[in-house]
């Protein structure tokens, strides 16, 4: 069984305390990043030797409770603006060294070996499609967007109805993997990881867009190695790890 949001944000907190060194850096990150992220954070240690780079993915805004709540989290890279902004509100990060690193686009996904005739948002209103899955609008990003777009389409109430709320963008992506549901909203860079079991239906248009900013925490430990990782990630050699992933410029 799942963990709960709040479970899960303080069994990783627990875990992330035990784990962390005091030479280490700490960066959390948005699940839709964890590919990418994994590959950068290998880059920066071959660039920087003697650097040891630990990755903490989640929801963003579960990742933020984790860093308000005393997580040793040294750069903070969010989905959207809204988890960001709170994290200047909460005083978590540091915001002159706030700033846009990657975009991204809202898509909406079916299994790979789906036959359902869905190639609009309209569609998902179709009697065949029981349910759909997106992120929790009230912690997870993707679904912040994914409400924004349905709403302006006068389709939320509608899909909420068929709605199977996931604690992060890749537990949707799973459950449209598994053919759990019919349908499901992801990042478009969370679709190509997994070409051989999903394919995209539609690519929504979003009423804002999606882009991912990135911080230097209020920690002092590593303020300084944590702005060099950020450095790194606007480097041409982050920012062409990201595009291999499909992430594009803000």
């Amino acid at each position: 069984m799942a963990l709960k949001p709040l479970v899960a944000a303080a069994f990783a907190l627990a875990t992330l305390s035990a784990n962390a060194g005091a030479a280490e850096l700490v960066v959390s990150a948005a699940a839709s990043l964890t590919n990418a992220f994994k590959d950068v954070a290998q880059s920066y240690e071959k660039a920087h030797p003697g650097a040891k780079v630990v990755l903490n993915f989640g929801a963003s805004d579960v990742l933020l409770q984790q860093i308000v709540k005393g997580a040793p989290a040294d750069v903070y890279a969010s989905a959207d603006q809204k988890a960001m902004d709170r994290a200047v509100q909460e005083k978590a990060v540091r915001p002159d060294s706030r700033v846009d690193f990657a975009a991204n686009q809202i898509v909406l996904i079916v299994p790979a070996d789906s036959t359902l005739p869905i190639a609009s948002l309209q569609d998902l209103t179709r009697g065949e499609v029981k349910r759909v899955a997106y992120g929790n609008p009230a912690s997870v990003p993707v679904g912040r967007y994914t409400q924004g777009a349905l709403r302006a389409a006068g389709l939320w109430d509608a899909v909420q109805a068929k709605g199977v709320p996931a604690q992060n963008v890749r537990q949707s992506l799973d459950y449209v993997a598994r053919g759990e549901v019919e349908a499901g909203f992801v990042f478009a860079t969370d679709a190509a990881i997994m070409p051989d079991k999903v394919k995209v239906a539609v690519r929504v248009p979003s009423q804002t867009p999606v882009t991912y900013p990135i911080a230097v925490t209020a920690r002092d430990a590593n303020a300084a190695q944590a702005q060099e990782f950020v450095n790194y990630v606007l480097s041409p050699a982050g920012q062409a790890i990201l595009a291999r992933y499909g992430f594009q410029k803000p």
